[in-house]
């Protein structure tokens, strides 16, 4: 891994123009059943359609439209059309997997500003290998050793608000856990064993985040002082754009990232980056080495399409991309009112636990005699099939022409439920 931020070589052209690549019959086709080509409102009535999907005609899977964010057991995001041609062509051509993945961890390294990087097999995958590297450095006899470190340097260290169902990947390197409630316990608890401390950079945007919960910046300070590496998790904290480089900046020793997600890679793909001694020991325990990460594989294709679509991430108009979800919830918002007992409240992203733009969907239960439960499983077994979570129908991953769609479901929806509980009463 080099130790310093360099501008990735340029592709080598393809032999084949873009007018005769995505010609190729075999392109073509691919493209089709995927939609490509299709306008966006055409799209969303085909998606409308259940029947008709490629999930549905193979295995009988119903794909529903998204009032979530980019949740990855609810499908994650969407790759855009560049991205998906992308990895087409560079399934026609073999490449060395070493310096496919040097080439690339430099590309990642540039973007972030950080001294190397690393592609991994989604951002569970980089919180193992970052803390495996953490674990061994790149001492061979240790790395072999892993998932059971013989040596006490070996605990992890979270205040317990930063302590989520993630430390599994923790725990999967051979890590031991411990938590701190307060900031003085935190600061007591590190001492000789203490090989990494982590944290969660969601509390950032978190509405109720509170003093007493420390931010990435004052846990960078805290692990600088004491001459321990940090690890902050900013998986799904993309946009803004900065974030990329954010935590980088303020000095984190390894920062883990979402291929997926905000960047809208392939959803089984994430970025590592961070300090190249780190970086070199996490690449040596990952695919292609036959170490902990042997299995955390990661396909050319998926390598190329993360890259294209950081590319593209970097280049977007995030400002005008961003109103589009606000422009979809006001809509979503506008649509549902008049419903006897419905009340449907545009809510700005700033005051949202996701960060994103969203509709709360609340209701007088004596006029509309579903819980909040009956009602998501019912709309997620009607057609189309809708899927949201908790009170809010966030409008992220909706292309434009869905949220009219969706907007026509769920007034239907909450308007003939409120007719049966005047019928009831």
């Amino acid at each position: 891994m080099s130790s310093q931020p360099t501008r990735a070589p340029k592709p080598r052209r393809s032999s084949w123009s873009r007018r005769q690549f995505v010609g190729s019959g075999a392109i073509a086709s691919l493209l089709a059943a995927l939609g490509f080509g299709k306008s966006a409102s055409g799209s969303a009535l085909r998606r409308a359609d259940a029947a008709d999907s490629i999930y549905t005609r193979l295995l009988g899977v119903r794909p529903h439209l998204p009032g979530h964010g980019h949740t990855t057991v609810v499908g994650g995001s969407r790759m855009p059309p560049e991205v998906m041609r992308a990895m087409a062509e560079a399934n026609e051509e073999f490449v060395d997997m070493h310096e496919l993945f040097d080439a690339a961890g430099r590309r990642l390294a540039e973007v972030t500003r950080a001294e190397a990087g690393l592609v991994t097999s989604g951002s569970f995958a980089s919180l193992i290998l970052g803390a495996a590297a953490c674990l061994t450095g790149t001492d061979q006899d240790r790395i072999v050793a892993l998932p059971h470190p013989t040596w006490p340097k070996r605990e992890c260290l979270m205040q317990t608000a930063h302590r989520i169902s993630y430390d599994r990947a923790f725990r999967a390197a051979g890590m031991e856990i411990v938590e701190a409630e307060s900031r003085e316990d935190f600061k007591n608890a590190i001492n000789e064993n203490t090989a990494m401390i982590c944290g969660l950079a969601s509390w950032e945007r978190k509405p109720d985040h509170t003093p007493d919960i420390m931010l990435p910046e004052e846990i960078i300070a805290i692990g600088k002082g004491a001459g321990v590496p940090v690890f902050i998790d900013t998986a799904s904290e993309l946009p803004p754009a900065e974030n990329l480089t954010r935590h980088v900046k303020m000095g984190a020793d390894l920062v883990a990232i979402s291929g997926g997600k905000g960047i809208r890679g392939p959803q089984g793909t994430g970025i590592l980056v961070g300090r190249a001694d780190l970086i070199e020991a996490a690449s040596l325990h990952a695919f292609p080495h036959s170490n902990l990460g042997r299995g955390m594989k990661v396909g050319k294709e998926e390598v190329i399409g993360l890259i294209v679509a950081l590319n593209r991430f970097l280049e977007l108009d995030h400002a005008a991309y961003q109103e589009e979800w606000t422009r979809n919830a006001k809509y979503l918002s506008d649509r549902l009112q008049g419903i006897d007992g419905l009340k449907a409240e545009y809510v700005r992203g700033l005051m949202t636990p996701l960060g994103y733009d969203a509709v709360r969907l609340t209701w007088d239960q004596k006029r509309i005699p579903l819980t909040p439960d009956e009602a998501r499983q019912r709309l997620r077994d009607g057609s189309p099939r809708i899927i949201y979570a908790g009170d809010l129908f966030i409008t992220r991953n909706l292309e434009n022409g869905e949220e009219v769609v969706v907007a026509r479901r769920l007034r239907e929806f909450f308007a003939q439920e409120a007719s049966r509980g005047g019928q009831d009463a």
